[in-house]
């Protein structure tokens, strides 16, 4: 009776887990020396986003990087993500956390890497891409009331570079190139910039290699092991 009352907690805990933070525990019979973590949906910052809107909180993913850079039996970390984007500031913030960590990264793009979803592809030590994957790079945007004055759009323009100057310092794209998309106005009807597949996404050294889950945990398996 105590052990089908033990797989009744440990099935709840999953099921809190995947509804919460996006992990997914295998069981107890399952170990594993690597850390798999998801972004989904919006990436949600300081502004609570609608309850139909799908989203992964940044504060959730905060301690789970702690851990992967503390915990001694971690030895890396495989980030996972199918994403629109969403605030630039916390997208930026997890992205600077996972450069900075001292294990190896791997980041896998399946469906979409969407806006600030872009840096987060390249903040790792080897990025992948599904060739079916598609990834839009704009400039950034706001939303809600704005004060049209020039200290404004100064501090827009500043926040873009930041988010460029990460992008071209954790891969292998030029500046020129980055500017070039973000600011193009043919590649999309109603909007500014490029929609990226796969293909395009390594082509301009934005991202490695393209690739599924397998060749995403044997890179990092390989880096882990070197």
């Amino acid at each position: 009776m105590s052990e089908e009352k033990e797989k009744q907690e440990e099935k709840k805990e999953t099921s809190d887990l995947i509804k919460e933070l996006g992990i997914l525990t295998t069981g107890t019979n399952f170990q594993s020396d690597y850390q798999y973590i998801n972004i989904i949906g919006s990436i949600e910052g300081h502004t609570t986003l609608p309850s139909d809107n799908k989203t992964t909180k940044y504060e959730h993913l905060i301690p789970q990087l702690v851990v992967v850079e503390e915990n001694p039996d971690i030895k890396g970390l495989l980030l996972i993500l199918n994403t629109v984007g969403g605030d630039v500031e916390a997208g930026l913030a997890l992205a600077e956390l996972i450069a900075s960590l001292s294990k190896p990264t791997v980041t896998l793009v399946i469906g979409g890497g969407h806006s600030i979803g872009i840096p987060l592809a390249v903040s790792a030590d080897y990025s992948f891409v599904a060739e079916t994957a598609t990834m839009t790079m704009h400039p950034i945007r706001t939303s809600g009331t704005l004060i049209t004055a020039d200290a404004t759009f100064e501090y827009m323009r500043k926040t873009q570079e930041r988010v460029v100057d990460f992008i071209v310092k954790h891969s292998h794209a030029s500046k020129a190139d980055v500017e070039e998309k973000m600011n193009q106005t043919g590649n999309m009807s109603n909007d500014v910039g490029t929609v990226l597949f796969g293909s395009d996404a390594v082509k301009m050294g934005l991202i490695d290699e393209i690739g599924g889950l397998s060749c995403a945990l044997k890179k990092l398996k390989e880096l882990a092991n070197k």
